[in-house]
């Protein structure tokens, strides 16, 4: 396995040379690529200091979300032909460096491992309760909308095959926020991709700011509310390829 941790930021000087030393840390064959959306705080340049060639850095030109981010990166490591599988977590220190080989192990057998905070294993700390009750209560309608029984639909720390991602058209994954997530589930199920679920520590981050708004929560609830009926109205709810 040759993977390529993909990590989106903005303003997260703060925290990310950390996450990235922890990353480099584990006993893998993993580059990272950071993907900054022009941050002001001079994150780019952080990573940039860390002068190893396991480390790149995809600078854009503007703030546009958190999905345009994830395509970007996954189109320069396709375009690097080398990788095996992309890890997508994100770099405020919520995704621990720590969970990441029990993930990749997993890849091994599975398109799609998902980091999982809502199974037996899996935990939240500093998260406030009305938080908590969001990313729940997201994650059950999707999953009784879209017939999908995963327990995090939400959760970004996944690992992904490069096998599965060559037959998703990336550039026809068109969401944003975190219902990017949900959408990759989505695109993944549609050609067959095979899933399993790895529970983790997802950790309240403890400098910078959350990019959470209600534009974010609302792209999410009207897209699956629509994706539901087009199931229904396809009669495409196949059964998930879930791999224990």
């Amino acid at each position: 396995m040759k993977i390529l941790v993909i990590i989106p930021t903005y303003n997260e000087v703060q925290s990310i040379s950390s996450v990235v030393k922890g990353v480099l840390s584990l006993p893998c064959d993993l580059h990272v690529l950071v993907v900054d959306d022009n941050s002001p705080d001079g994150t780019s340049k952080a990573v940039k200091e860390m002068n190893s060639d396991r480390v790149h850095v995809l600078d854009r030109t503007e703030k546009s979300g958190l999905g345009a981010a994830y395509r970007a990166g996954f189109q320069w490591g396709l375009q690097e032909a080398t990788f095996t599988h992309f890890v997508t977590m994100d770099g405020d220190g919520s995704h621990r460096w720590q969970d990441l080989n029990r993930l990749i192990e997993r890849g091994k057998n599975a398109d799609v491992v998902m980091g999982t905070r809502w199974m037996p294993g899996g935990a939240i700390e500093n998260w406030p309760k009305y938080r908590q009750f969001i990313s729940r209560i997201g994650t059950s309608y999707a999953r009784w909308a879209l017939q999908m029984p995963l327990d995090d639909l939400t959760g970004g720390f996944r690992v992904y095959s490069v096998h599965l991602l060559r037959r998703i058209k990336i550039e026809a994954i068109t969401s944003d926020g975190y219902c990017f997530q949900i959408e990759m589930v989505r695109a993944a199920h549609a050609v067959d991709g095979t899933f399993a679920q790895e529970p983790i520590t997802f950790v309240e981050r403890e400098l910078g700011k959350s990019k959470m708004s209600r534009r974010i929560v609302m792209e999410a609830l009207t897209k699956v509310t629509l994706w539901a009926f087009e199931s229904r109205v396809r009669n495409n709810a196949d059964k998930v390829h879930y791999v224990k």
